[in-house]
């Protein structure tokens, strides 16, 4: 007998699958990356990018590959969001997947179906159809962190373009958090950080009072996150 057959699992393993929650921003609106199944089950159907984990790829390796893959889409903010593991999530057998969650600059970044993905496309999140699986389920715990997460990290910076207003900032917290903020109070908490850098250059072309750019400075936050600093909003 080899080393390596010196070991053997003697229990029924079920698959292991990766699936991309994928947020986008276009400066109005949270939008949801979804594809077209282009194979069965549920071939046509709207889904998230996602595929099988290779025997030699960590998950996030493979959430990444299928991003790229499926969507055309690499280097992106990408976090491990939960397991979902229901015993009958997949009619093909026992699967349990491992959900990430992506944020994505989606007016800079367009996407391009590829691999097993019929078509890719962003689509508004109060107008996302049916999905396929379990991934309404999915999608509701994305959700619930996004709005959670936002509030106390600044992770909503990689949605946004480089330079970026501070109302084009607050229509961004409304549009995740669904709800109106008062201009003023949001100003005044974003500003005491002190993690926004001021630049020589304003809004061209509007009726109003034309706003400044900013860029989130991330090295003065983490420096700040060193010292025990707590982002709250």
């Amino acid at each position: 007998m080899s080393e390596n057959r010196k070991y053997c699992y003697k229990y029924p393993r079920p698959a292991v699958t990766t699936d991309c929650v994928i947020f986008g921003f276009d400066g109005n609106q949270l939008n949801l990356l979804l594809i077209a199944r282009g194979i069965e089950p549920f071939k046509g159907q709207w889904a998230f990018p996602g595929g099988f984990v290779r025997m030699q790829e960590t998950t996030e390796a493979c959430a990444r590959r299928e991003l790229a893959e499926e969507t055309g889409l690499s280097n992106v903010y990408l976090e491990q969001l939960y397991t979902f593991s229901d015993i009958e999530r997949d009619p093909r057998g026992r699967t349990i997947s491992i959900a990430y969650f992506a944020l994505v600059k989606s007016n800079e970044r367009l996407p391009i179906a590829g691999d097993d993905a019929g078509k890719a496309q962003w689509f508004a999140i109060d107008k996302v159809p049916e999905l396929a699986f379990d991934h309404n389920k999915i999608l509701a715990v994305a959700l619930e962190r996004l709005r959670g997460k936002i509030r106390y990290q600044p992770i909503g910076f990689e949605l946004l373009p480089e330079q970026f207003t501070l109302p084009q900032l607050q229509k961004l917290y409304e549009a995740i958090l669904r709800q109106p903020l008062d201009r003023r109070n949001f100003r005044k908490k974003i500003m005491k950080y002190n993690i926004l850098e001021p630049l020589d250059k304003k809004e061209e072309g509007t009726p109003h009072r034309a706003a400044r750019y900013n860029r989130f400075n991330r090295e003065k936050y983490q420096a700040l996150v060193e010292k025990g600093f707590n982002f709250e909003i």
